[in-house]
C-alpha cells in the first residue's frame, strides 16, 4: 500500500444521511461492504454520479465480456501501483474466468509468454493509455479485429475509470478490505 493508513476513513452506517442509507444499505446488506465505496461516500454529490458509470463499467451495459475487462483493469491497477484495486480485482478475475497464472502474468505485460494475440493487445491497449493517452493504431487496429466501435469505446473507457479510481485509492489511502490480499 502507498499509504498504511487512510487518509479518510470510510463512512461508517451511523453516520449515513437519509439518502445514502436508501442507497448504501441494501449494498452493505446484500454482500461485501467495500471500504471504497465507504470512503467515496464521504463526498456524497460524487459518489452518486461515480457510481452510476462505475455500474457501467462493471455491469452489465458495458460490451465487454468480464474476463477480459478484468484483464485491463489489473493491468492499470498495477501500472498505477494500486494495490487495493488489484487486491480487489484478483477476485474479480478469478470469478471471470483468469487463471492464477494469468493473474501474475498480467504483471509482465504484452510481451510475456503465454498470451494469445489477443489478450496481449487488451494488455498493450492498457499500456499505451497509460504511458500516453493513447492506443495505437497498430493495437486499434489489432482489436478492432474483434470487437465493435462500442466495445473500443468501452475499452477506453475502462482504462480511464480504473486509472481514475487508482489515483483515488492511492491517495486516499483506502486501505484493503478483510481478507483481500494485495500485490
Amino acid at each position: 500500500m502507498k499509504l498504511s493508513k487512510p487518509r479518510i476513513t470510510p463512512m461508517e452506517p451511523n453516520e449515513w444521511s437519509e439518502a445514502q442509507k436508501d442507497m448504501l444499505a441494501p449494498i452493505k446488506e446484500s454482500g461485501p461492504f467495500y471500504n471504497v465505496l465507504g470512503t467515496i461516500s464521504r463526498h456524497w454529490d460524487a459518489a452518486e454520479k461515480f457510481t452510476v458509470w462505475a455500474y457501467h463499467i462493471m455491469g452489465e451495459t458495458s460490451r465487454l465480456q468480464p474476463r477480459e475487462r478484468e484483464i485491463l483493469i489489473l493491468r492499470i491497477g498495477w501500472l498505477c501501483e494500486a494495490e487495493y484495486e488489484w487486491g480487489q480485482h484478483v477476485i474479480f478475475g478469478r470469478e471471470a474466468g483468469l487463471t492464477d497464472e494469468e493473474i501474475q502474468r498480467i504483471k509482465k505485460g504484452p510481451d510475456a509468454e503465454g498470451w494469445s494475440a489477443f489478450d496481449a493487445a487488451l494488455l498493450r491497449a492498457t499500456d499505451e493509455l497509460h504511458e500516453g493517452a493513447c492506443i495505437s493504431d497498430a493495437t486499434w487496429a489489432e482489436l478492432s479485429q474483434q470487437y465493435d466501435q462500442q466495445q473500443m469505446m468501452d475499452v477506453v473507457f475502462t482504462v480511464g475509470q480504473y486509472n481514475m479510481v487508482s489515483m483515488a485509492l492511492n491517495s486516499f489511502g483506502v486501505q484493503l478490505d478483510e481478507g483481500v490480499d494485495g500485490f
